[in-house]
């Protein structure tokens, strides 16, 4: 870093300052995060022996070879309000635990901060007038998107009580309950928790789901994987007990441990570690921003696995047998509008570490994020941030002082696919799976009754996919017939009677219940999706030929759309700013290529794009990449130049 500051550049050349002159890397004892937080700081002695005491007992230098941010007084140090909130909850507990009780049908903005660590945001309708109708959205912990049937029957029971009567698959292999009352917030959360889910930390400041391929394949690659996301998750996952005495009244649902998450969590030998707490790894005052993680296996990008803060890789040998893993660091998507010191990240390469190593290495780097990420502004909170200012080689340093070993080399790996698994696949076993593309994620009315009674009769586990699809598992051969009949009659069809443009189009809520959305996503998609099928028809384009669609109601990207070829961004009422340049496997960011596109202006611009990529594209070449080989200036100039394309 320089002596002064240190800067980072951001897609577009702007300068911003992230990190000042103080925060640089030093070796010593933990101290980043003081007050009662530090206290649970643990140090060893020269003989070895954790000792626990307070940041501010000793001015001697202590052995331990941890790296962490200098001490400054405390009038230096500007953190956000809920940092603070944080801090006062007694792990993430009061006032949420009052506030429930009241008769008000909202908590307060504290409480508000807190439920989200228990996997719930406060909502209201904001097309209503007249006064807020409050109610609470509730997001399951899904990892791998496993969800056994007796789970979804009753996700499937509580939307129509509780809900709003339909269940939502998000692009992060979860379920969405929307609608909930806050009075009737206990009765589903116990509900959930008592049926084999959890909703702990499916929101907030830590590790949210860990996504990994829904494809239930019987090979060792896959299993590997969905093992692996299953520890990471559980590593990572709250430990004080505070939900469980929260929605159950102390009773504790969750299986036994593999020791191996266990040892890994407890391992304090690089002074990872709050001594004594109640949270190992979190702390009081937890992450700075949410963080998330994926897992999948060579070729296989279902995940999106450059968006994520940590993207975990199986590498197997020559035999099939898994070996190790591929690390990536700094991938995230949100932005902020005309601010170009915020921007979407595609995650690098870290290095290699052998199979035994991985929760010791993932936990490395959510501790490097715990002391070095930001808390003064929850723009730059993300850990994206950290590894664009220190740059890559700075930041594997810092994490390898607490993983105690040196990353290796990255093993090299064959091109990514997207993979949607949907329609019929052998998984390996005998049985098969169905993949079923469900628009947006939406499941209800004949849809939902359906799926229901098929997943009940055949008593059927089932998955979320990444891109808001399901996956039916297990089913027998003599069940395949009359399986794809009735789900048919609902409008379950298979891929080859799903429009191709539907297939891998991904939408966000937006309106009308979330509080961040500028313009609509989800109703709004369907029309996007039927107009852009019609241009394709006007200038030639063939059915089968496609164009990854991403549409979200404002920038912070939860659909993903800066990976999209096509990416719809929300930036006003009925009005886009459109994204270009990422390719179909989702290795690719794209740009932002025009703002203030109104809806009812969506032909005048990409008309003339989509004729030029018919007549102007290389052998194979997609639209994204025709549009980045064009470059900017020659596509706009296409577009002011166009006359139309052939009838």
């Amino acid at each position: 870093m320089s002596s002064s500051s240190s800067s980072f550049r951001s897609p577009a050349g702007a300068a911003a300052t992230l990190f000042s002159s103080d925060q640089k890397i030093r070796l010593g004892r933990l101290d980043v995060l003081r007050s009662s937080h530090s206290a649970f700081l643990g140090r060893r002695n020269p003989r070895g022996v954790v000792s626990v005491h307070p940041s501010s007992s000793s001015s001697s230098p202590s052995p331990i070879q941890a790296v962490s941010t200098p001490s400054k007084p405390e009038a230096a140090t500007k953190r956000r309000k809920v940092e603070i909130i944080k801090e006062k909850s007694n792990f993430i507990r009061y006032p949420l635990n009052e506030e429930l009780l009241t008769e008000a049908p909202n908590v307060n903005e504290s409480a508000v901060q807190l439920i989200k660590f228990h996997g719930s945001y406060q909502q209201y309708n904001r097309e209503e007038r007249g006064g807020r109708s409050y109610s609470f959205m509730l997001r399951t912990k899904n990892p791998s998107g496993k969800v056994p049937n007796q789970l979804y029957l009753t996700m499937d029971d509580l939307a129509d009580e509780f809900g709003i009567g339909t269940l939502r698959l998000t692009t992060r292999q979860t379920f969405q309950l929307h609608g909930v009352l806050k009075q009737n917030l206990k009765t589903v959360m116990s509900s959930i928790i008592r049926n084999m889910g959890s909703t702990l930390g499916a929101c907030g400041d830590l590790n949210r789901n860990v996504l990994a391929p829904a494809a239930p394949y019987v090979k060792k690659d896959y299993l590997f994987a969905q093992e692996t996301a299953d520890n990471i998750a559980a590593l990572l996952s709250p430990q004080s007990g505070v939900y469980y005495a929260m929605w159950v009244d102390g009773e504790q649902f969750m299986t036994a441990e593999p020791p191996e998450v266990v040892k890994a969590r407890n391992d304090n030998s690089h002074g990872t570690n709050f001594v004594d707490s109640p949270e190992p790894i979190y702390g009081t005052q937890f992450l700075p921003r949410k963080f998330k993680v994926a897992v999948t296996v060579p070729t296989d990008n279902s995940v999106d696995l450059l968006t994520n803060d940590i993207g975990v890789v199986v590498v197997s040998d020559e035999n099939g047998e898994p070996q190790g893993f591929n690390l990536y660091v700094g991938g995230g998507m949100g932005r902020t509008h005309r601010m170009e010191s915020t921007f979407a990240r595609l995650a690098e390469p870290l290095g290699y570490v052998p199979k035994e190593d991985i929760l010791y290495a993932v936990k490395a780097i959510v501790v490097t994020q715990r002391e070095h990420g930001r808390r003064d502004d929850r723009k730059y909170s993300r850990m994206k941030y950290l590894v664009s200012s220190w740059g890559i080689e700075k930041f594997k340093d810092v994490v390898e002082q607490y993983y105690g070993k040196k990353f290796e080399p990255s093993r090299e790996l064959p091109e990514w696919e997207f993979k949607s698994y949907l329609g019929w696949h052998e998984q390996g076993d005998g049985a098969w799976f169905c993949g079923l593309h469900v628009d947006s994620g939406r499941v209800g009315g004949i849809m939902k009754k359906t799926l229901r009674e098929v997943i009940e009769k055949y008593k059927i586990d089932v998955r979320i996919t990444p891109n808001q699809n399901i996956v039916l598992c297990d089913i027998k051969t003599e069940w395949k017939r009359p399986i794809t009949t009735v789900l048919a009659q609902a409008g379950l069809l298979q891929p080859e009677f799903v429009d191709p443009l539907n297939q891998t189009a991904m939408a966000c809520p937006a309106f009308p219940l979330c509080p961040l959305a500028i313009t609509e996503a989800e109703r709004g998609i369907p029309s996007i999706l039927k107009r852009v099928r019609a241009m394709f028809e006007k200038v030639g384009l063939e059915y089968e030929e496609s164009v990854v669609i991403r549409v979200t109601g404002c920038p912070n990207g939860c659909a993903r759309p800066y990976m999209a070829e096509l990416g719809l961004v929300g930036d006003g009422p009925n009005s886009y700013q459109v994204w270009l340049g990422g390719t179909p496997n989702q290795t690719q960011i794209a740009r932002s290529f025009m703002d203030k596109v109104k809806v009812h202006d969506l032909e005048k611009v990409f008309e003339p794009l989509f004729y030029h990529w018919k007549v102007d594209r290389e052998t194979k070449e997609s639209f994204g990449e025709f549009t980045t080989r064009m470059g900017f200036e020659k596509l706009k100039e296409l577009i002011d130049t166009y006359k139309g394309g052939p009838q």
